[in-house]
């Protein structure tokens, strides 16, 4: 497996492919400030396994993907600007939005030569996915949204505890083992409480992931770039794929409420909540959440009864 680039407009996208190039493809969309490893390997390996051509990614100002040097991220003061965010007021002076990072992922798709994929977004990445979707819905074989929000005004805020912990950087100047030390308390904060991570695997991964790209301005701008989108419900209104929410019951970065508003939106979605999963992908869920996975891809494909009964008319 070899990392490559992908030229998309004027932003080069850095990924990888796994499984048979001739099997569906299966887009992987991760978020806020998450390098595409976040989609473990092996889980990629497993879901590939079940027939599909897998690709991951790093979103634009993450990991490998072009850095947006010196661009203002915009939105102004956190505190005050996620006041109005929450409020439902739209911020307007934003270096991108979910709709330009979609754009993104569609034109990784024309770089692959894929016509349509299962897209499959996690936080801010399920974000860009529901974006997606409404946008290219021609692109859109079905559309999984996993622990997320559509940002409708007045949902219930996200946990003090866990915001902090996510939006709180290490201090100017921090030591790659202070940084390394950090990543691990904010996992284990905003992470599952029914399956916790040893120690020294959230210490390898956390190693990996700052020794393979840094880059804490990214996360800046990305931030502003869900703030500067707003309320996502126009676009799930406009969403006719197969979707499916999928969200941790104990997930108080961004609560199950907001998974709810999501299904109420998309026209048809169905919704999976599971006990003991708060803001990540935990290996002991991985099982379960492939099968909802290809549950869901499995709506876009005629019934087979359909299938025998052209068949047999021909």
């Amino acid at each position: 497996m070899t990392a490559s680039t992908a030229k998309v407009g004027d932003i080069e996208l850095c990924f990888e492919e796994f499984g048979n190039p001739a099997d569906p493809a299966v887009l992987l969309i991760m978020g806020i400030g998450a390098q595409m490893v976040f989609w473990r390997t092996e889980f990629c390996q497993q879901l590939a396994g079940q027939g599909y051509r897998v690709i991951r990614f790093d979103n634009r100002d993450c990991g490998l993907s072009t850095k947006l040097d010196g661009v203002r991220a915009g939105g102004g003061a956190l505190i005050p600007t996620m006041a109005k965010f929450l409020a439902g007021v739209k911020i307007t002076d934003t270096a991108y939005t979910l709709v330009d990072m979609a754009a993104d992922a569609a034109g990784l798709l024309d770089h692959l030569g894929i016509e349509q994929a299962h897209i499959v977004g996690a936080s801010m990445g399920g974000m860009i996915a529901q974006v997606f979707a409404a946008e290219h819905p021609d692109r859109t074989q079905t559309v999984t949204i996993i622990m997320s929000s559509n940002n409708q005004p007045f949902l219930p805020p996200p946990g003090p505890r866990q915001l902090m912990a996510l939006l709180k950087p290490p201090p100017a100047g921090a030591t790659r083992e202070e940084i390394i030390a950090n990543s691990v308390q904010v996992g284990r904060t905003i992470g599952s409480p029914k399956y916790r991570q040893s120690q020294a695997k959230s210490y390898l991964h956390a190693a990996e992931y700052y020794d393979r790209s840094y880059y804490p301005k990214g996360f800046a701008r990305q931030f502003a770039a869900i703030m500067g989108t707003g309320n996502l419900a126009p676009f799930d209104n406009r969403i006719t794929s197969p979707a499916l929410v999928l969200h941790g019951r104990a997930d108080k970065l961004m609560r199950p409420s907001g998974a709810r508003a999501i299904a109420r939106a998309i026209p048809g979605a169905r919704l999976a909540l599971i006990d003991g999963m708060g803001h990540d992908l935990p290996e002991p869920l991985w099982g379960r959440v492939i099968a909802k996975l290809t549950e869901n891809f499995a709506r876009s494909e005629p019934a087979q009864d359909e299938t025998e009964s052209e068949a047999a008319g021909r």
